[in-house]
């Protein structure tokens, strides 16, 4: 490999942002969720933390989100305040004091049908802080 090359290779980004098609129903979410979650498997090493995807917003603004076990931890970025009316019908959740919203797992199908009309691209992420509640992929 010429060193151009390899200097190609390393400015590249490791993850770059997906165009994001609309999820219509459930079984959609469920799909994307399959497909997102075995891509991540695939691609983050076990000692990564901050793992999550990035969903930037059509009108503007970023939303991180990670899953764990038994909750989801939202990341709304200032510039995406905006759209905590919608989390809050989507998920029957009180937004939170901070940025950091923990929400049930059990939120996230109807979270991401609430979302999916405003996303215009999603990311994976390694190294967001998702501040306490953060955790490893594995």
């Amino acid at each position: 490999m010429s060193q151009d090359a390899r200097d190609n290779a390393t400015d590249r980004p490791r993850f770059r942002p997906v165009p994001w098609t609309p999820l219509e129903t459930p079984q959609d979410v469920e799909l994307w969720i399959a497909e997102h979650n075995q891509t991540m498997l695939e691609l983050i090493q076990p000692q990564e933390t901050g793992v999550g995807v990035r969903f930037r917003l059509a009108v503007g603004g970023d939303i991180y989100m990670q899953t764990t076990a038994d909750a989801i931890l939202l990341d709304v970025e200032p510039d995406a305040s905006w759209v905590a009316p919608l989390i809050m019908a989507a998920t029957n959740a009180s937004q939170p004091e901070g940025q950091i919203w923990v929400l049930p797992d059990d939120k996230l199908v109807q979270l991401l049908l609430g979302l999916s009309t405003l996303v215009e691209s999603s990311l994976i992420v390694t190294g967001h802080n998702f501040g306490k509640h953060g955790r490893r992929l594995y």
